[in-house]
């Protein structure tokens, strides 16, 4: 009879014991009540969109958050060729004349800036210091109750509150693979340690705290605008709070090409996030995160079936448990998710040997975050 070695027996318990302690320190986060704001508070939020066409889901996800949100100041900020954008903000405002949206067109970003960025400083001139902005990406869903846990956080000493991704059901494999990357992922990332970056899928923070930081211009030779906005913040000794309340999102991904160009970019912008750490908390990260899906891997491919199905069904029970009390309800799929873990080591190694990702319209060569060149 197959017996599982000394080493894989270790391999197993180490991985268990990694996953349990984020599991509980995940699970803990998530309980901790969310702040409140003042009555009235929503009055002052300006929500502010880099929008871009392509996306199937772009108009129907722009149109939920107007609906959701209706207290809301928006700003769209729109590429002044993209002629879809323009016509889904149109119609959007037709089929929503109560809703307070500005549409502002702008140029092309120049040479070596983040077109992100680049829009937000072009416009921030037009925010009172007194208003909250939230920096929302055009594929995110902001429900009321993870607005009202931003404005909280901000109220009880917070410089920065960002969410947690949740990726919403997909209508294809390649979308379903990337949802349940996010959702197997995300609270088990964020939730257990001190924020490093933040979630650039929506974040909100007092306009004047910008100022004091000196806006978006001085960052928009960065490529990845939110670990740029996170650097700014912690430098000048500000707190950045990570919440459990979740964004909501959907992205369609176009087939397998389209979901290993956004695991490229992602896994990418890790190593771009490692690089900026100290050298311990660098091994701690990789410790915590990349180690364990090799031991996963390694178990499944060399040990016994028992031994293989206990560890399995404790890592099914483990996510199952912290995504129903963070997501409000169970998105681990059997086979979908240990699969997605277990190539996680290829979606890294492709991340350390190629320096070009291509985000959106734009394909990049980068050499560091604050050097990238557009190709």
């Amino acid at each position: 009879m197959k017996r599982s070695s000394p080493a894989l027996r270790a391999l197993a318990a180490g991985y268990l014991l990694v996953l349990g302690a984020k599991a509980l320190l995940a699970w803990r986060a998530a309980g901790r009540p969310a702040p409140s704001p003042r009555a009235g508070a929503r009055g002052r939020v300006v929500i502010a969109q880099a929008i871009l066409a392509g996306d199937p889901a772009l108009e129907s996800m722009l149109g939920a958050n107007l609906a959701a949100l209706p207290g809301a100041r928006w700003h769209w900020l729109v590429d002044d060729d993209d002629a879809e954008a323009r016509a889904v903000a149109e119609r959007l405002r037709a089929r929503h004349p109560a809703a307070s949206v500005r549409v502002a067109l702008l140029p092309p970003p120049p040479a070596g800036m983040n077109p992100k960025l680049f829009k937000l400083a072009a416009v921030e001139g037009e925010w009172a210091d007194d208003d909250v902005l939230v920096v929302l990406d055009d594929d995110t869903l902001l429900p009321p109750a993870t607005l009202e846990a931003m404005l909280g956080a901000l109220e009880t000493g917070a410089d920065v509150a960002t969410g947690l991704p949740h990726y919403l059901a997909a209508d294809n494999a390649a979308g379903a693979m990337l949802a349940q990357f996010v959702n197997d992922n995300a609270s088990l990332t964020y939730l257990p340690f001190s924020p490093r970056t933040l979630n650039g899928m929506g974040y909100a923070l007092r306009v004047r705290t910008l100022r004091a930081l000196g806006g978006f211009a001085p960052l928009c030779r960065r490529l990845t605008d939110d670990l740029a906005v996170a650097e700014a913040v912690q430098a000048s000794g500000g707190r950045i709070a990570q919440l459990a309340a979740t964004l909501r999102v959907r992205t369609t991904v176009a087939g397998t090409g389209h979901y290993f160009r956004m695991m490229h970019r992602w896994f990418f912008f890790a190593r771009l996030l490692l690089a900026k750490q100290p050298p311990g908390w660098a091994a701690a990260i990789a410790a915590l995160h990349a180690a364990p899906p090799l031991a996963l891997g390694a178990v499944v491919a060399l040990g016994t079936r028992n031994a293989t199905l206990t560890m399995l069904a404790t890592r099914a029970l483990l996510l199952s448990a912290v995504q129903r009390r963070v997501l409000g309800r169970v998105e681990y799929r059997p086979l979908r998710s240990e699969f997605s873990e277990v190539i996680q080591p290829l979606h890294l190694l492709h991340a350390l040997l190629r320096r070009r990702i291509r985000w959106r319209r734009r394909s990049y060569r980068v050499e560091s975050n604050e050097a990238f060149f557009e190709e």
